[in-house]
């Protein structure tokens, strides 16, 4: 046990239990996490601090926000997020460890931070120099906001010490135990205290008294915050350190090793695990139309973004969107989609990573519900978070396996062993497809064009992966229904006589999301089920329009000059394109409410924002285009996806498309306060890479695949 820990004559904090929690901002400028697997820390930063570190898995955030205010006792007061200018670097070359330095736009001071993650425990490093300026006796203080197991409420708070070190802790018991943190310093602390977020915390209390003048010792059960005076007469250059464990004296263990060990030693073996697992990468120098900075900072972010106690797991973003506007309700990005990490797995396989597919297909294998399917969205150990079905997660499981086949073919112990998940999946498309429950944007219900392209494709891989192991008789029934479906594409979702063909003198469009419909109503005259509307003011599917007719260019199921392929891009640029300052970009479909309001208001769910442009979606036009044999437009569209990343090199979700709005920090073609990075994104981007080193769509499948046509005779999809 912990000094203070349970002590009784402590001083327990006003304002339980504190304002209602929330998190940080999701454009983030860094993420980092050891390559190790004795540490189980990532962490991020934005806005000119460090946001949310998560401890003991990569879906469980364990604190909201680490930052430092720098005072003098007479008056001054700044806040490292909001009264400084900050240049963010990396700490050693490609490797994601990050110095940033704030500069006081007073001119008061300069505080350089040095950012790392212990590789042998789970502890995360801040190396911190204060540089005073133009403040003869600055006054350093640190805070810290624990939002331990996913929460900012039911955190308990107390000053402690370990082994005669002074410590601040928090602890909270979530759906894997309990969860501590210890923060702990190199040079002493003047002074500590704990309380409750917007009431009894240290930013208020230097904020209003223009030092530290509360000492409180514990907070319990509430949205807490520490904070602690730090000795800088003892030394401006020191080390700080978080530990986590499941107790508080594991936590303050892991506080006192890391710096015994000091920041130096952390930093090279850190730094040596990630530049050793970088030599086996393939992007680098394999396009010579294009800098290769933005390939290895790609394949690093999706890296970091793998779990380690569950190998294979890999969560969408290390952010929450609009996560200041959101609370403990909302798990924002960190939870695995299947879709997105079979999207974001071909990423790190196309930049030539050892063997990432075969983590992957373990996981899909042990996380697959007994009836074939995978939940909507999970965490990484596999239990369901939002449980509606999407056919196209169904699909994309037989792709990778096909996928992996294709890099590394596997051999016949390891067909049999991945056959059973992929027959199962195949199967549950069959008895449950073709319509799916959501489309990929987890929209609608109904036909979707993207989810066919992926049905089709998958159900062709799966037949093949069934004559591979002798099983001929699925292999038909697959290809049969295949073919079947692939000939329905036009009839289900293909468009025609609308008033915007009309308009765009075309016969018609791939729809974006066709409902089935009793009344047998025609395709372009259903109505899409928007909630919380009347069915006369919800959108006939024919005025909607998306982008998801491109995978069937993509999968190889049309051609890239198929005159409906060419009239639905008349459709898409028509109404989705946007130019930004960049290059072009595209929305995903008429009508999307996911982005900001008009105003730069943060999305809220009301439906009241609009839908921004998607850089994602310039990488999928890039891959159409060079399908179509326009490289020269690719490679265009390459450049403007590396000009939507950030001085980071993370690719955000979305990007403004309208006037900018500075006071919201929105700029046209910069990101919007949605997830950066998005980690499909950055996936996106490395097979458009790989797609041009090799002229030819990574994700197009194999020749004997599209070696197989459609006979009419026999009403199937028969090898040539």
């Amino acid at each position: 046990m912990t000094s203070g820990e349970h002590g009784h004559a402590k001083r327990v904090a006003p304002g339980h239990p504190g304002m209602q929690p929330g998190w940080s901002d999701s454009a983030k400028t860094g993420v980092g996490t050891a390559l190790d697997r004795g540490s189980r820390v990532w962490f991020t930063m934005a806005g000119g601090i460090v946001t949310e570190i998560f401890y003991p898995q990569i879906d469980t955030a364990a604190v909201r926000d680490l930052q430092f205010i720098v005072a003098d006792g007479h008056g001054f007061f700044s806040d490292q997020r909001q009264d400084t200018e900050c240049e963010v670097g990396e700490a050693m070359p490609g490797v994601p460890a990050f110095l940033m330095k704030n500069t006081c736009k007073r001119g008061g001071y300069v505080l350089n931070q040095e950012l790392v993650v212990d590789p042998q425990r789970s502890a995360f490093l801040v190396r911190v120099n204060l540089a005073p300026l133009r403040i003869e006796k600055p006054l350093l203080y640190v805070l810290l906001a624990p939002h331990l197991a996913n929460r900012g409420f039911g955190n308990d708070a107390w000053v402690g010490e370990f082994k005669g070190r002074t410590m601040l802790f928090a602890k909270r018991t979530g759906v894997d135990g309990p969860s501590v943190l210890a923060l702990g310093c190199s040079i002493p602390f003047r002074k500590r205290s704990v309380g409750y977020v917007g009431y009894s915390d240290g930013w208020q209390d230097v904020r209003r008294n223009g030092s530290m003048h509360w000492e409180y010792q514990a907070a319990p059960d509430g949205n807490v915050a520490l904070t602690g005076e730090l000795d800088t007469g003892k030394g401006l250059t020191f080390l700080l350190a978080i530990g986590f464990g499941t107790t508080a004296a594991g936590a303050g263990h892991h506080v006192q090793a890391s710096l015994i060990d000091g920041f130096e030693l952390a930093l090279r073996n850190y730094g040596q695990q990630w530049q050793e697992w970088r030599q086996g990468l393939t992007v680098a120098g394999a396009v010579d139309c294009g800098s290769n900075r933005l390939a290895e900072t790609s394949a690093v972010v999706l890296r970091c973004h793998e779990s380690k106690e569950f190998s294979g797991a890999m969560v969408a973003s290390l952010g929450t969107p609009w996560g200041e506007s959101h609370g403990d309700s909302d798990y924002g990005y960190h939870m695995v989609w299947t879709r997105d990490l079979i999207e974001s797995i071909g990423g790190l396989m196309a930049a030539g990573a050892h063997n990432p597919a075969r983590r992957v297909l373990t996981f899909l294998h042990a996380t697959q519900e007994a009836d074939g399917h995978w939940p909507q969205n999970m965490f990484v150990d596999g239990r369901p978070h939002w449980t509606q079905i999407q056919m196209d997660e169904v699909g994309f499981p037989i792709l990778l396996a096909f996928a992996a086949e294709r890099e590394t073919p596997l051999d016949k112990r390891e067909l049999a062993a991945f056959w059973p998940t992929v027959h199962r999946a195949a199967r549950y498309i069959i008895c449950n497809g073709p319509a799916t429950q959501l489309d990929r944007w987890e929209q609608f219900s109904g036909f979707s064009v993207f989810t066919l392209a992926v049905e089709v494709s998958a159900l062709l891989a799966a037949a093949d992966y069934a004559a591979q192991i002798g099983d001929t008789g699925f292999a038909r029934e697959a290809r049969a229904v295949a073919g079947q479906w692939n000939a329905k594409i036009e009839e289900w979702t293909y468009l025609t006589g609308t008033a915007l063909a009309r308009s765009l003198d075309i016969e018609g469009y791939y729809g974006f999301v066709v409902p089935e419909n009793p009344n047998d109503r025609p395709p372009a005259e259903r109505f899409f089920p928007l909630p919380n509307r009347k069915e006369g003011s919800q959108p006939l599917t024919g005025d909607v329009v998306s982008t998801d007719a491109l995978a069937l260019v993509r999968f190889g199921l049309r051609s890239p000059h198929d005159p409906r392929i060419l009239n639905t891009l008349k459709a898409i640029d028509a109404t989705l394109k946007v130019e930004t300052p960049f290059g072009p970009c595209w929305k995903r479909f008429t009508g999307d409410v996911y982005g900001e309001s008009a105003k730069g208001e943060p999305f809220s769910g009301d439906n009241k924002g609009i839908g921004r442009a998607w850089p994602l979606l310039t990488g999928e036009r890039a891959h159409y285009e060079l399908a179509a044999g326009n490289r020269g437009d690719a490679i265009r569209l390459m450049h403007t996806m590396e000009a939507f990343a950030n001085a980071s090199g993370l690719i955000p979700e979305q990007v403004w498309d309208a006037l900018d709005i500075p006071e919201r920090k929105l700029y046209e073609g910069r990101p919007t306060g949605s997830a950066m990075p998005l980690v499909w994104a950055h996936a996106e981007y490395l097979k458009l890479r790989r797609s041009l080193r090799d002229n030819r769509v990574f994700d197009l499948p194999p020749t004997r695949l599209l070696a197989a046509e459609w006979n009419r005779d026999t009403d199937c999809f028969a090898s040539r």
